[in-house]
């Protein structure tokens, strides 16, 4: 199923195409034009520079020369080997880049036609949860000695490289904003699939073979199902990026892994586990084992490395031991690729979305506009233990009260209606931030969940350009919420905290229900996100904007409530006497005209419930009550209830109560845990 693109910066190719064609020109791009504006923000061009069409570079040009491979990529002057990397995984894969480059026959010189052709052309690119179509004209900047300045092919009339790399530039800019840069970032772009970051432990991963080899596993298996992965080395303190280290591998630099192969030497009693490489370069600069000219390709013969796959395709590549590989690289990066279509067999990843945004309070009616400031602000009362509150502290410059005490301390208090409080160091603010809620039923299920910032880096030219430090929490919450969570019970998860365009998380989680918090590092900084969660079930995921449930009409002519009780049932013990079959058992716990149900659990005895539930309470001094129920073919029996009693000022209080009033003779248990506040109705 193809995703509808959206025009960058509402310019349609076909209708600049068009419209070039009838004037008999050839296209002059007045959003991106060839000028200094587009090249740097920062430094002067060379000298000598010049913008030239592809006619005016060669003779015959193509986009493409017998089809596309990694070798049309060598990266020029422009220090963006993080996008040549994953350019390089891309054109190893036809459906992958076809998508990038729509239309690929039709943009494609025909010499035979030399009318149709209006130098114009268009890439897409997958920008924060949708495809962007950018338009570019084939104007490119020339050294002076006549060479592409910057990407090129090794075939000097194939020019495809060279124009994606323009209207990539162009997406993010200027070609100087593509300097430094992540792979990760990139690879979403070119996919609008999840990059998931590994960072290495070499030391654990050359002392133990065992780790060595699930990552070997790993990556054995992301690489079959199709998934992009790139590695480099992150340079130590002191040390040199793009600096060559004596075994010839380049730190700092993105590295394409183009195979990952587990090999039988001999007579098949000894494994070998290989990576191959690619050098974005267009250099095999790598000297030790498995390298070019190693002793270990003298020991093989042709026919038998082919046998096994041992093959190098495309300039830049070189195989390496994997024991090699840990000892050295220290980042991994593996891009998992997700369709979205109906028709995804189980073994898929499904996709839900939804967009939000970390925002100020709005200004309160009863207040000028201009008075109103993000954070509230107060004074710290005399005589304080004068600690350093962990939420930010800082001073309000739009309180204009000269009467204030300079000299005293201040403390933030965010608007309980904003939605940017920060991560969850933060206490008093952490739970405003956005709230999304998603299910896993059944049985426990890996879920890969990524969080998205809008991207910065087109703001370089102005200055700008940095990425909010992100990040997000996965709390567990009661089965029957459907408002917004006040009080952090059980993180079931949590991810980094990075100045990254996205965060990615990958987690296996029980059966129950989830909030899932994006949050910024700290508190009050606000710009909108994406979040992405996917799951081999179908998940929904839905945003919590209430701070209470909303009445049903009928609730309306019934009090306010008053309490918010939290109910957690543990366990039930003793449901069976023994040498007996156990019974199918489910839960049931009922407070007022509320009911929650939990899952059956086959022939369990001592099932362990961990049964959350909250109640919003109209009659506090009711009772709640705790049913334990067996399953039957025809109908269902009850085994026995237990009540409790709480107030409002419970405190995380423990039940053990016996069941009674069910089935005769039975001497079964259930532990549950309960909590009461007042609940705040003017939230």
């Amino acid at each position: 199923m193809t995703e509808r693109a959206s025009d960058f910066q509402g310019q349609n190719y076909h209708k600049l195409r068009r419209a070039c064609l009838r004037r008999g020109a050839l296209f002059k791009d007045p959003v991106f034009p060839a000028a200094t504006q587009a090249l740097f923000y920062k430094r002067a061009p060379p000298p000598g520079l010049t913008w030239k069409r592809p006619q005016e570079i060669c003779k015959d040009p193509r986009l493409f020369v017998d089809g596309i491979s990694t070798r049309d990529l060598h990266q020029g002057s422009l220090g963006n080997c993080w996008m040549v990397a994953a350019i390089s995984c891309l054109a190893s894969e036809p459906t992958l880049w076809k998508k990038v480059i729509p239309d690929h026959v039709d943009q494609e010189w025909n010499p035979k036609r030399p009318n149709l052709y209006a130098g114009i052309f268009h890439f897409r690119f997958w920008r924060f949860g949708r495809w962007v179509d950018v338009v570019v004209d084939d104007r490119l900047p020339v050294s002076s000695d006549g060479v592409l300045l910057f990407c090129r092919s090794a075939t000097p009339r194939e020019f495809w490289s060279a124009l994606l790399e323009k209207a990539y530039a162009k997406l993010n800019g200027c070609y100087e904003a593509l300097e430094g840069g992540n792979t990760a970032e990139a690879l979403i772009d070119f996919t609008g699939g999840v990059s998931e970051p590994l960072s290495l432990n070499r030391e654990t991963l050359s002392m133990y073979g065992d780790q060595r080899k699930v990552l070997f596993q790993m990556l054995a298996k992301a690489h079959e199902h199709k998934a992009l992965i790139t590695c480099s080395i992150r340079p130590s303190e002191g040390e040199m990026v793009e600096s060559v280290m004596d075994c010839g591998l380049v730190r700092g630099h993105a590295y394409g892994v183009t195979a990952v192969r587990k090999i039988w030497q001999g007579s098949g009693t000894s494994r070998l586990f290989l990576v191959r490489m690619r050098n974005p370069w267009g250099t095999t600069d790598w000297t030790g084992a498995w390298s070019q000219r190693s002793q270990q390709w003298q020991q093989m013969s042709r026919a038998a490395r082919e046998k096994m796959g041992l093959v190098v395709r495309d300039v830049g590549e070189f195989w390496m031991d994997f024991e090699d590989f840990c000892r050295y690289f220290t980042d991994v990066v593996v891009c998992r690729l997700v369709e979205r279509s109906l028709l995804w067999c189980s073994s898929h990843w499904k996709e839900v979305r939804r967009y939000g945004e970390w925002a100020p309070a709005p200004p309160r009616p009863s207040r000028p506009p201009s008075a109103i400031c993000m954070l509230s602000w107060r004074k710290e009362e005399p005589g304080g233990s004068g600690e350093e509150d962990p939420v930010q502290r800082g001073r309000c410059e739009e309180n204009g009260d000269d009467d204030e005490d300079v000299n005293g301390g201040w403390e933030v208090q965010m608007d309980k209606r904003s939605r940017c409080g920060g991560c969850i160091n933060h206490k008093d603010t952490f739970l405003h931030n956005p709230q999304f809620m998603f299910e896993v039923r059944g049985h426990e299920e890996e879920v890969l969940m990524c969080l998205q910032q809008e991207d910065q880096r087109i703001r370089r030219k102005d200055g700008g350009g940095d990425n909010l430090p992100i990040g997000f929490e996965v709390l567990k919450v009661e089965e029957n919420r459907c408002s917004r969570v006040q009080r952090v019970v059980e993180q079931a998860a949590s991810s980094v905290y990075m100045d990254s365009r996205s965060i990615t998380l990958k987690a296996t989680l029980a059966p129950g229900c989830y909030v899932v918090l994006p949050t910024t590092y700290l508190p009050g900084a606000s710009g909108r996100f994406l979040v992405r969660l996917f799951s081999h079930s179908h998940v929904r995921l839905r945003e919590l904007k209430k701070d209470l449930p909303s009445p049903s009409l009928f609730h309306c002519f019934l009090p306010q409530p008053s309490v918010v009780t939290t109910v957690h049932l543990r366990r039930a013990t003793g449901l069976c006497p023994p040498k007996q079959t156990a019974p199918d058992v489910y839960a049931i716990i009922r407070c007022e005209s509320a009911t929650v149900r939990s899952q059956v659990f086959k022939a369990d005895a001592n099932p362990e419930f961990h049964l959350r539930a909250i109640f919003y309470r109209r009659y506090p001094d009711a009772h709640i009550s705790v049913e334990i129920w067996s399953r039957g073919l025809l109908w269902d029996s009850i085994l026995g209830r237990a009540r409790l009693h709480t107030t409002p000022t419970d405190q995380s209080r423990d039940h053990a109560m016996d069941l009674r009033g069910g089935r005769p003779g039975l001497g079964g248990r259930v532990c549950v845990e309960t909590s009461s506040s007042v609940c705040l109705t003017d939230l």
